[in-house]
């Protein structure tokens, strides 16, 4: 076995990353070992089944139409390298948050189907949720006078305007250890007029 195939092998088959082929119809054709521990199914159990397996109902049409398109057109909106974020369905019934890139598969100038990389980013999603809800929460005006207005906030934002997250990931660490602390203006800003 030359570089190459082992190469070649070593992707394909591990576990770290799911890679699902899937061909002209939507009926899996490839399901690796990464794909088996993302979405909970066995090589045998996904093989030749529709990918609506691990697409949540409410977005199958939009899947489709898509999907159609492309293997008709041969041609994707999305560039090669794009990364799409989108939900998936895990056979346990968890819903879970992938990232993947799609390439287009071709015999012949001819598309036959369509392969995914997907990764699991749950973990990361549900952490910017979490994260945006509070900031959300923080920008809600406070009647002046309150126990949040007087109380100094965590920097949102570090050199040149780059987000902070991991410090007002500390910060808000630190503010529920010392719940005195825990509300207040951002540092930087200025409070607000009479």
């Amino acid at each position: 076995m030359d570089i190459s195939d082992a190469v070649a092998e070593a992707i394909l088959f591990t576990r770290s990353d799911a890679i699902v082929a899937a061909d002209r119809d939507g009926r899996i054709r490839f399901w690796n070992p990464g794909a088996e521990r993302l979405f909970g199914y066995s090589h045998n159990e996904a093989m030749s089944r529709s990918l609506d397996v691990i697409i949540p109902e409410r977005l199958r049409k939009r899947h489709w139409d898509g999907y159609r398109r492309v293997m008709e057109s041969g041609k994707s909106r999305y560039g090669q390298g794009d990364v799409l974020s989108v939900p998936a369905i895990r056979k346990d019934g968890a819903t879970i948050s992938v990232e993947f890139t799609i390439v287009p598969l071709q015999n012949n100038g001819q598309m036959i189907g369509m392969a995914a990389i997907m990764r699991d980013v749950t973990r990361r999603f549900d952490e910017m949720r979490a994260l945006k809800r509070k900031l959300a929460e923080l920008e809600k005006p406070q009647p002046r006078g309150s126990a949040r207005s007087r109380l100094p906030m965590p920097s949102l934002t570090k050199q040149r305007g780059r987000p902070a997250i991991g410090e007002f990931r500390r910060e808000a660490r630190a503010r529920e250890q010392h719940p005195r602390h825990s509300r207040g203006q951002p540092e930087g800003v200025p409070k607000p007029a009479d």
